[in-house]
């Protein structure tokens, strides 16, 4: 009996103190928002010099000097955590696709991932950023002016809406209403629109019906703000009630303050039947100034601003990253990735159906099964412990002998 006897009690004490320590760092994550369990796995390990270890049966073992057992971690990247509404604007989760994962930057050229998205807004040189809870910048494609397109490669997310936005301009509209076939002879519809400089007024379409003529009416247009021109004078239906001609109207619009613009009106859908004259509907694709009144993600991952004039303007939308190989993915702390040489390729994945807005993914942790763990870890380090106690025992025994 040798010192080496020592050796499988020592390493498997050794093992079972690092899988406490697993233990430990997943209770205490339990409530630690994109956390990924962790286990302590366990291997043989051998001897320096092989053996040809024969038996009566005639089978034979080759290194079978087993030395003792060594662990090493693994993190369940790949188990989804539950989904939790928050209520937070820039609380974001990932559902339903365990390789997918925000991509962050620490401002250095490191590039960090992570399904932790509870992400907050943070002032920095004069800017806004979105940043995760650690601090580093959430990586996103930006929105080219404000529309929900989006360029080619992703960069910090910069929240840059602006607190009020000004009208917009008025340049197609749609009258769908009707004008009494017989006993009224005069109709007027307005639209209400916007210019550059102004902030609403109305477009007024007269239709007066011709003298002697049943389905023919005199056009005229003015404006609240200004004058209108149009070149079509006329306007025919025929004996069902249906529009002939025309059907669009060209109108040139010279605002009081010298400014002039253009709109085109949809009239083809009017009808004249009956003796009332009847709106359906009358749209246009303006809009008054207005103010800032929330913010924050849809489920396709896009970052937006919405106004008081039912506008609304793309900020960015998220990057998330897939790996052809995600579970090798290296822990950084507690809830950040960072890559290796084995995870493989990295790309981009379309968000659109697995973002949940003002959410986050729980921990993996199930308290019940770290529980368990840490009773069996303690018993078997306990075993390890008597093990090396009796060994001790013996060895003292072989020395008394001697002596």
């Amino acid at each position: 009996m040798t010192l080496a006897s020592f050796i499988p009690s020592v390493s498997g004490m050794n093992a079972m103190s690092k899988a406490q320590e697993s233990v430990a760092q997943n209770i205490v994550n339990m409530n630690t928002t994109g956390y990924k369990q962790r286990q302590t796995l366990f291997y043989t390990l051998l001897g320096s010099s092989g053996m040809n270890v024969g038996s009566q049966s005639g089978l034979h073992s080759s290194r079978a000097d087993i030395t003792g057992v060594d662990s090493f971690n693994r993190t369940n990247i790949d188990i989804e955590g539950v989904t939790k509404a928050t209520g937070n604007t820039f609380d974001v989760a990932i559902n339903g696709n365990s390789n997918a994962f925000y991509k962050l930057h620490d401002g250095y050229g490191n590039y960090f991932y992570t399904r932790a998205g509870d992400f907050k807004k943070s002032a920095q040189d004069g800017n806004a950023y979105l940043v995760s809870s650690g601090g580093l910048f959430v990586q996103g494609f930006k929105a080219i002016n404000g529309e929900f397109e989006f360029a080619n490669t992703p960069s910090d997310i910069m929240i840059d809406a602006p607190n009020t936005i000004a009208q917009r301009p008025t340049t197609k509209a749609s009258i769908i209403a009707n004008l009494p076939a017989k006993e009224v002879d005069k109709s007027i519809y307005s639209v209400h629109i916007y210019s550059e400089n102004y902030d609403g007024s109305n477009l007024n379409l007269i239709f007066d019906r011709v003298e002697g003529q049943h389905n023919m009416w005199n056009l005229s247009l003015t404006l609240d703000d200004g004058t209108a021109v149009c070149n079509d004078k006329t306007v025919t239906f025929n004996t069902d009630g249906k529009i002939m001609t025309p059907e669009n109207l060209d109108v040139t619009l010279n605002w009081d303050d010298g400014s002039s613009s253009n709109v085109t009106v949809d009239i083809s859908e009017m009808t004249q039947l009956g003796i009332n004259s009847e709106i359906v509907n009358i749209q246009q694709n303006g809009a008054s100034s207005g103010h800032l009144i929330a913010m924050g993600f849809n489920d396709n991952g896009v970052l937006s601003a919405r106004y008081s004039n039912d506008t609304e303007l793309a900020i960015a939308k998220l990057a998330i990253a897939g790996f052809t190989a995600p579970e090798n993915l290296s822990p950084y702390n507690t809830t950040l990735f960072e890559t290796t040489g084995e995870v493989g390729n990295e790309y981009y994945i379309d968000p659109d159906g697995i973002i949940v807005p003002q959410a986050l993914e729980s921990s993996t942790v199930n308290l019940e099964e770290e529980f368990a763990r840490m009773i069996t870890v303690q018993r078997a380090y306990s075993l390890n412990a008597q093990s090396l106690t009796v060994n001790d025992e013996m060895i003292s025994l072989l020395v008394d002998l001697k002596s």
